[in-house]
């Protein structure tokens, strides 16, 4: 099949490995893999909070990307992002359409039904039950919010995990609550969405797992942060990662920004007069960890 790759804002400014791992998995799986250059972000946090025509331009320019689908140049669509994918089959038509642009509308419905999320795209459109996948690791999942409640991927991310060799696969308690990511709702619900996630890496920290994935790297990024913080050890990796992983290219984790080591200054002893330190003042204590 040819199959056009949607990256996502977040995955390609950020976690460009998940989009990375899509890739390497369908080319191995004999697929061919386009990566439609105009691409951008396809709208969801203007329209989550509630700035509808300042969306427009977004939704346009992933229409317009993505319109080649509807002639046939690609069979399929696909993103590593369950909330992606959702906001593409649910805010931008609906949007356009509010928005008295009804020819655009019609194509973003056309295109959405196209647009396949990952684990949707490998059971559904390819039929594929094992993708062949070698992962010697203890593992839990968890099935994020827009993946489970707008894309209702079902059970198919837990169908392909446990076809995988060598994987120790361990359910998460409470699996189907909320992270407490939400895209602005951790910034404008802080306190809420600090307490969703440490209970959250709790129950992820119970199942005495090496690594807990997800079909959104946004959820991944808000639990890697807090477990990374707590010190856990516990690493995330995104489903598309496990599904590349084989014998010949095994998974190594990657390093969130908070996991990387920080600059620390010591002064040195100085009589009558602090020492100069290259980050902040003398005598401060270095910053706690930051953002996830």
């Amino acid at each position: 099949m040819r199959i056009a790759l949607f990256a996502t804002c977040v995955a390609d400014a950020m976690f460009p490995h998940a989009p990375a791992a899509t890739v390497r998995l369908l080319e191995r799986l004999g697929h061919e893999v386009a990566f439609p250059p105009g691409q951008a972000c396809c709208g969801q946090m203007h329209v989550n909070t509630g700035y509808y025509r300042e969306a427009m331009p977004v939704i346009r320019n992933h229409v317009g990307t993505f319109a080649p689908i509807l002639d046939g140049e690609w069979d399929a669509i696909v993103a590593p992002s369950g909330s992606c994918v959702g906001s593409t089959r649910h805010q931008q038509a609906m949007v356009a359409d509010q928005q008295g642009e009804h020819a655009l509308a019609r194509d973003a419905a056309a295109v959405a039904m196209k647009t396949y999320e990952l684990s949707e795209l490998l059971v559904d459109v390819l039929g594929m039950s094992d993708v062949g996948a070698w992962f010697p690791h203890r593992v839990t999942y968890h099935p994020t919010c827009h993946s489970l409640r707008l894309v209702k991927v079902g059970d198919r991310p837990l169908r392909l995990l446990r076809a995988v060799e060598g994987i120790d696969l361990v359910d998460l308690p409470e699996a189907e609550s909320c992270c407490g990511f939400g895209g602005t709702f951790a910034l404008k619900n802080a306190e809420t969405s600090a307490a969703m996630v440490e209970a959250k890496t709790r129950n992820v920290v119970a199942t005495g797992a090496e690594v807990v994935t997800a079909g959104d790297y946004s959820c991944l990024m808000n639990m890697g942060g807090h477990l990374s913080r707590a010190a856990t050890g516990i690493h995330v990796a995104h489903l598309a990662e496990i599904f590349a992983a084989t014998r010949e290219e095994p998974w190594s984790p990657v390093v969130l920004p908070v996991d990387r080591p920080r600059k620390t200054t010591t002064a040195p002893a100085a009589v009558g007069h602090a020492a100069s330190a290259p980050e902040g003042r003398a005598g401060t204590a270095p910053a706690k960890g930051g953002q996830g």
